[in-house]
């Protein structure tokens, strides 16, 4: 199919076909991929990039290859509280999707023993995971060290 160096962000229409990837697996600059109708295609972003579900790779003929979310085993939060359970999550920098009624994040058995003893109903389950965008990922949560070793200032 070619060489991708573009991406469009959920454009409209139709698409030639789809990349079904993970959360992990949609964080890409440079791999060789291959659709679900199984053709292969190399993408050669300029760099890393987080893709988004309903998002699509450009291809040089002016195709296009739609992004999906794979379903991928998480964790659904419910509770009382929910504010208080996404700052809880948000405080381990840990990818998070929020709903009005319920939370999703990766399956972590330490953070659903940590959950439930703060009140929450957690619930294993299969779904695609479309977290929210981190403020400083550009679309994804990045790690951020609290460790005393790094050189740059900051105020939390």
């Amino acid at each position: 199919m070619g060489i991708v160096h573009a991406i469009q962000r959920k454009p409209a229409g139709a698409v030639d076909d789809t990349l079904t990837l993970s959360y992990e697996a949609r964080f890409l600059r440079r791999k060789r991929l291959t659709t679900d109708a199984g053709d292969t295609v190399l993408l050669d972003l300029a760099e890393t990039t987080s893709l988004d579900d309903g998002d699509a790779l450009e291809l040089p003929n002016g195709g296009r290859i739609g992004i999906r979310a794979a379903a991928e085993p998480l964790l659904r939060v419910t509770g009382d509280s929910l504010p208080k359970l996404a700052w809880h999550i948000g405080n381990r920098h840990t990818p998070c999707q929020i709903a009005e009624d319920h939370l999703l994040l990766r399956h972590d058995h330490v953070l659903a023993k940590m959950l439930r003893q703060l009140g929450a109903e957690v619930v294993e389950i299969e779904a695609p995971f479309v977290p929210e965008g981190g403020a400083y990922g550009h679309g994804r949560t990045m790690g951020h060290d609290h460790g005393h070793d790094h050189h740059h200032h900051h105020e939390h």
